[in-house]
């Protein structure tokens, strides 16, 4: 039988509010500021406890500000501190609560805040760490522990989100000598693609440390970026999509160069940008990292994700901005991805905690678009 918003919420409290130290990790568009107001409000005795909201960002504050005032739970608001992960460990443990909002984004050096602290924790996120023995794995799993999981898939069969379907385009490397590299002394040579790729492998495979061997996967990384070959594959996808679409850029730069209308930290127009987005006068918006969070599009219908970062995070945050239509309705988010290269790899893991089924490989060329 289908589960509701507050179903999901019902069910989840009676499991969490018990525990000292818990996570929850709930599919987007379920509402977890709510759960976590009312987890608040569950132990709210007129004033006489404070609470800690910890979030990636200040922009997240606002939304549990604003559902506090829309669930008439505004009595709360008096009683409660923000702060970013940033200054949590600039806190003084004297909460009752502390809410761990995008509870992944918890680091090694918040372990003094953490561990000083004797309060209840409860930790919040779409998306739990997949590495138990990662960084983040492990601070999730020692400080709120996930205790109850409702995932994105979850939420789609009970129609809280709508239906979608991912198309994964594998895109080959050039092989022309047209991409341009410049030398230290201010000069420029041509290269192709692939041999670029290859020379950054074989970098990675001859190195002489770990920390060498790191630097030039980030160099390897930061390549498959900036390669033309899927700037140009984007550019005509994102002409040809006719509904409401957002193209998820590597830099700011691409943002700017791949569409007329873009959302990103270098853009004065940004926010007027946004707003026009929303509204629908216009019905194409780039970006990058900025609207990854936090940042809901009414329609939005279609999208294209340049680089999956092989980061399951940040690709599920993505594709949620395309999960809040009617329920009955379809998005489509079409991921781009280098083929015979690491970036399958990143790719696959990125779409590990998706519905398989509803994911599509397709060798595409250029000339095809």
């Amino acid at each position: 039988m289908a589960k509701s918003k507050s179903e999901v919420q019902n069910e989840a409290l009676p499991i969490l509010l018990p525990l000292k130290r818990s996570g929850a990790a709930i599919s987007m568009g379920v509402g977890k500021s709510l759960l976590g107001l009312r987890h608040m409000d569950a132990q709210y005795n007129e004033g006489g406890r404070l609470f800690l909201v910890v979030a990636p960002k200040k922009s997240i504050f606002q939304s549990w500000k604003d559902d506090a005032v829309a669930f008439k739970m505004d009595h709360l608001l008096p009683f409660i501190k923000f702060c970013t992960y940033v200054s949590l460990p600039k806190q003084t443990p004297v909460y009752h609560t502390v809410y761990l909002d995008e509870c992944h984004s918890l680091l090694y050096n918040h372990q003094r805040f953490l561990d000083n602290y004797d309060g209840k924790i409860l930790g919040l996120t779409g998306t739990a760490p997949k590495w138990e023995n990662s960084e983040k794995g492990l601070m999730v799993n020692q400080y709120c522990p996930i205790a109850y999981e409702y995932i994105t898939d979850d939420a789609v069969e009970d129609g809280i989100l709508n239906d979608y379907r991912i198309i994964v385009h594998t895109i080959e490397l050039a092989q022309e000598k047209t991409y341009i590299k410049k030398t230290k002394a201010g000069g420029q040579w041509a290269t192709s693609e692939l041999a670029d790729y290859n020379y950054w492998t074989n970098q990675i495979g001859s190195a002489s440390t770990v920390k060498k061997e790191q630097i030039m996967r980030i160099m390897r990384m930061k390549a498959l970026m900036t390669y033309p070959t899927k700037e140009n594959y984007a550019r005509h996808l994102f002409q040809r999509l006719e509904e409401k679409s957002i193209l998820f850029c590597n830099t700011i730069a691409q943002a700017h160069k791949l569409a007329a209308h873009s959302y990103t930290s270098k853009n004065p127009k940004s926010e007027e940008n946004l707003e026009m987005f929303k509204d629908g006068t216009i019905d194409k918006l780039s970006c990058v990292l900025q609207l990854s969070e936090g940042v809901n599009i009414l329609g939005l219908k279609a999208g294209i994700i340049m680089h999956s970062y092989g980061n399951e995070r940040k690709s599920a945050q993505r594709i949620g901005r395309l999960l809040r239509l009617n329920p009955i309705e379809t998005a489509e988010m079409h991921i781009l991805c280098y083929k015979n290269t690491v970036d399958e790899k990143w790719t696959k893991a990125a779409l590990s905690e998706f519905d398989q089924s509803k994911i599509t490989w397709k060798e595409s060329q250029y000339t095809e678009i």
